[in-house]
């Protein structure tokens, strides 16, 4: 069997250029390692993440003060407002569309708590039911 030297060279210069963009990628990939590229991955998944449960929260949040606690993630975040409070808190949401009220349960009966502990509690709200979601998600 004979080669032609056309071939010959054809196939090895189609081998060169293989062995040349295969040390190309293993550098970028080398550079890519060392520039932290790896981590960009790692925190768009955890921004990702993130924004689910902010997304999750908001439906729990809007389930306890539309809905009521019929629900058991709404009750568990519920019942640890309360205990962080150290007092039982109802939300009442007004049906002309006004805005979220806070009453806080007293022996007088309930009474609308003043806007700045409104915004405290809220916040608070806020990061029990992050943290809730967080902690159930996979």
């Amino acid at each position: 069997m004979n080669a032609q030297p056309l071939n010959v060279r054809l196939m090895l210069r189609t081998y060169g250029k293989q062995l040349t963009s295969a040390k190309r990628l293993a550098r970028f990939k080398r550079a890519l390692a060392l520039s932290g590229a790896q981590d960009m991955v790692s925190i768009s998944r955890e921004a990702r993440r993130k924004e689910l449960v902010e997304r999750i929260s908001q439906e729990v949040i809007e389930n306890l003060l539309v809905n009521g606690q019929d629900n058991p993630v709404v009750e568990r975040v519920l019942e640890a407002l309360e205990q962080d409070l150290g007092e039982r808190v109802l939300f009442d949401y007004p049906l002309d569309g006004g805005e979220v009220q806070i009453l806080r349960q007293t022996p007088e009966g309930p009474q609308e708590v003043i806007p700045e502990e409104k915004m405290r509690i809220m916040r608070r709200l806020w990061e029990i039911t992050t943290n809730s979601v967080d902690e159930t998600m996979l």
